[in-house]
């Protein structure tokens, strides 16, 4: 269980908010050529080509009031703009049947165990795996507005087990990219509409900013999110196109969570 109520912000030894770029998986591009010959002569053409290109899988997360919700929205809208199809998901999906518990759950008109709210979440999820990956491998970007990380860092901030949380979601498709939008519990709560769900209280914020700490890898962009909109925005932008670059050129998919 994790007791401390003490926020520390998320801190890898630089203040430009990013993780550097030598952390990121290097993939060579699974590229093929092929050689089409032509009539009887020895004159050939040389085509160049991704056997593997796909959409990317983009994950936003932080605390609740982070910023999450506008900043998935803008960059659907940056993405659409420079003609790539792409969609935006939020979990939990409230409009199928497991969601409409969750989001009962969540405006406290229900209660319920723990465990079983922290399974339902992961079966949310469960629930457009294949659709996400049918998506993918069809070119479409996702921008999904939190995804598993969510999942554990708030179930585990309750004081269930690590790895107990982590293991529905093994499995689920891993994401290509994680941007973490870092801002304190105090800020977060200064936002409108702070107070309206179940989880949004400062304590229990502290304890899930922890809790995210443990979940970092090398997918993992670390974002100030302090800063003024059109500043988050724009390094967004950056970073994403990047992204969508590689996996258009073959950048195979992963699954969560590799041992």
């Amino acid at each position: 269980m994790l007791a401390s109520t003490f926020y520390k912000p998320l801190s890898f030894g630089v203040v430009t908010t990013r993780i550097s770029s030598s952390f990121l998986l290097k993939v060579p591009y699974n590229n093929f050529i092929q050689k089409i010959q032509m009539g009887t002569n020895q004159n050939s053409v040389v085509r160049s080509c991704s056997s593997n290109s796909r959409g990317a899988l983009v994950v936003l997360e932080g605390l609740d009031r982070c910023g999450k919700t506008t900043q998935s929205g803008r960059l659907v809208q940056y993405l659409q703009g420079l003609g790539h199809s792409v969609e935006l998901w939020r979990f939990p999906d409230r409009t199928t049947n497991v969601g409409q518990m969750i989001s009962s759950y969540l405006s406290n008109e229900s209660q319920l165990d723990d465990h079983t709210i922290h399974l339902l979440f992961s079966a949310n999820r469960w629930e457009k795996r294949s659709l996400m990956e049918t998506k993918l491998k069809g070119g479409t970007t996702l921008i999904l507005d939190r995804y598993s990380y969510s999942g554990v860092a708030f179930s585990c901030a309750k004081g269930l087990g690590f790895e107990w949380c982590k293991a529905p979601e093994v499995g689920l498709l891993a994401p290509d990219l994680v941007l973490y939008l870092d801002i304190s519990p105090e800020t977060a709560a200064e936002r409108g509409g702070y107070g309206c769900e179940r989880y949004e209280q400062i304590e229990f914020q502290t304890k899930v900013a922890k809790c995210y700490q443990v979940l970092v890898d090398s997918k993992w962009e670390i974002i100030d999110a302090c800063r003024p909109m059109e500043d988050i925005e724009k390094e967004l932008q950056d970073i994403v196109l990047d992204r969508v670059k590689k996996c258009q050129n073959g950048e195979p998919l992963s699954h969560l969570w590799p041992s």
